[in-house]
Order: structure tokens, then C-alpha cells, then sequence
């Protein structure tokens, strides 16, 4: 399997998130646990923007979706 084109630390920046490996990983601890029900862009903790933006990565299958996969799949561990 390939790795993604952008690394988790990108996408975190296009989200305007912090992109430090100790603020993704509080990041996706405060928010593990995502249930299964929930698309990923409809989680709560988004901004707007920050769905939309998930969302046309995801329909538009961008150089961006494996790596917004990756994220979906780390939010969703239970902890």
C-alpha cells in the first residue's frame, strides 16, 4: 500500500488546525470514539468549513481522501 500523498500533519493544516505531532494526537484523543453512525464531516467538533472541506475530499476522491481515511479511521478507535 502506498503512503498518502499529504501526511497527516497537511491535512490538519488545511483544516487550520495545529499541526505538531503532540496537538494531532490531543486532537484525536479528545475526539476517538467517533461512532459508526456518524460521517466523519458530520462529527460535531467541525467547523463548516472544515466539513466541507472533508466532504468534497471524500465525493471528489482528492489527493486528499486517503489521508482524510486515515483520519476517520483514528477517530474512530475507541480508547
Amino acid at each position: 500500500m502506498e503512503d498518502p500523498i499529504h501526511p497527516l500533519s497537511e491535512l490538519f493544516a488545511q483544516l487550520g488546525l495545529a499541526t505538531e505531532r503532540e496537538a494531532i494526537d490531543a486532537f484525536i484523543a479528545q475526539h476517538a470514539g467517533l461512532a459508526d453512525d456518524i460521517r466523519l464531516a458530520a462529527a460535531p467538533f467541525w467547523s463548516p468549513q472544515q466539513a466541507q472541506f472533508l466532504c468534497e475530499a471524500l465525493r471528489d476522491d482528492a489527493d486528499w481522501a486517503p489521508v482524510v481515511d486515515r483520519l476517520d479511521a483514528l477517530l474512530r478507535q475507541r480508547g
